[in-house]
């Protein structure tokens, strides 16, 4: 009878009877060798058998868990992005777009992360696959900030008729704007600034 193994890191490891268990230890190393391979050498020329081997696993560890290059891509994009842009309620409009803009400004500071945003969104253009693999990942973010609308109007502070897909992309992009594409810097000050231009151009849309 053939017998299932385990994911295993490394020559001391050793199969284990039953099920193949997804091991978390090789995940999270598959996932830090991806985000790092793909910031080194951009999506296109990303390899996954280079992934396997920096994280000192077997191609099969990787193929248990991702099909393909475009379906890793797009479930750790979900997973890292929507947890370290993951923010609760502030108490008022402004101060949740405040924490917002915190939260992205950690991501867009990170050098790895905006190697890996950058190439992202010149990428898709040109890769009908990735596009469709990151789209659940990209609904998700809007529903973040779908959140932070829907208890905006509960308080009063919003229409309900605010439109939403246009206020989705407008929170995001100045931030994004200045430090990934133009690499200048957002202070505390600025980042209050922004929530505040923000809050009141939202709620001008009555």
């Amino acid at each position: 009878m053939e017998r299932n193994r385990s994911d295993h890191i490394g020559s001391g490891s050793r199969a284990l009877s039953g099920a193949a268990i997804m091991r978390a230890d090789v995940t999270e190393a598959l996932t830090r060798a991806f985000f790092q391979e793909w910031a080194r050498a951009g999506y296109s020329a990303l390899s996954l058998e280079r992934v396997a081997r920096s994280a000192g696993v077997g191609k099969a560890a990787l193929y248990r868990r991702w099909p393909e290059k475009p379906a890793m891509a797009g479930d750790l994009l979900s997973r890292a992005g929507l947890t370290l842009t993951d923010v609760g309620d502030q108490g008022s409009l402004e101060a949740d777009l405040k924490a917002l803009l915190y939260a992205l400004r950690r991501v867009l500071r990170h050098p790895l992360i905006r190697r890996i945003i950058t190439d992202l969104h010149a990428e898709i253009g040109r890769t009908p696959s990735l596009e469709s693999a990151i789209r659940p990942f990209q609904r998700a973010r809007r529903e973040r900030i779908n959140g932070l609308l829907d208890r905006a109007i509960a308080r009063g502070e919003l229409s309900p008729s605010v439109d939403r897909e246009t206020a989705a992309d407008f929170v995001a992009a100045p931030l994004y704007w200045r430090l990934a594409v133009v690499g200048g810097q957002a202070d505390k000050h600025h980042i209050a600034r922004l929530a505040h231009m923000l809050a009141s151009a939202l709620r001008a849309d009555a």
